[in-house]
């Protein structure tokens, strides 16, 4: 199992909520919870619960061949659905560490399917490193 971005947030949101509880910090000085707000943790939930579902559909038609505009499509949609989530957090949802986490995590589902995301990239036309990187926003 590729642990998500938002298990990390809400490892997080959680760890400072019983810093807080326990007195060990101040609740003014606890930022998690206003950086990754639950529903903003939610809506990107259900984007990367769309994604792993997308990819193993790929996967599990191996009969056919799995065509490069094809995984495009599904990281495309992704992407724009996660510049949706972003958005409605005022365009501050994913900032410079979210947007690494994000960007490893759809590397490493990809990964696990058997798609190589640098070579995906190449035969593309888009810049080894960063499948995300045409649609992302963030």
């Amino acid at each position: 199992m590729i642990d998500r971005p938002t298990f990390v947030w809400r490892a997080d949101v959680a760890r400072e909520a019983l810093d807080v509880a326990t007195g060990a910090l101040a609740e003014e000085d606890a930022v998690s919870s206003r950086l990754w707000p639950e529903a903003m943790i939610r809506a990107t939930d259900v984007v990367l619960d769309g994604f792993e579902a997308d990819v193993a559909g790929l996967v599990e038609r191996r009969w056919e061949p799995t065509t490069d505009t094809g995984i495009l499509e599904v990281v495309e949609r992704t992407i724009r659905a996660l510049n949706a989530v972003n958005d409605r957090f005022d365009g501050a949802a994913f900032e410079t560490d979210e947007r690494e986490l994000l960007c490893a995590y759809v590397d490493r589902v990809l990964e696990t399917a058997g798609i190589e995301p640098d070579d995906l990239a190449r035969r593309n036309g888009i810049s080894s490193g960063d499948i995300t990187g045409p649609w992302r926003d963030w």
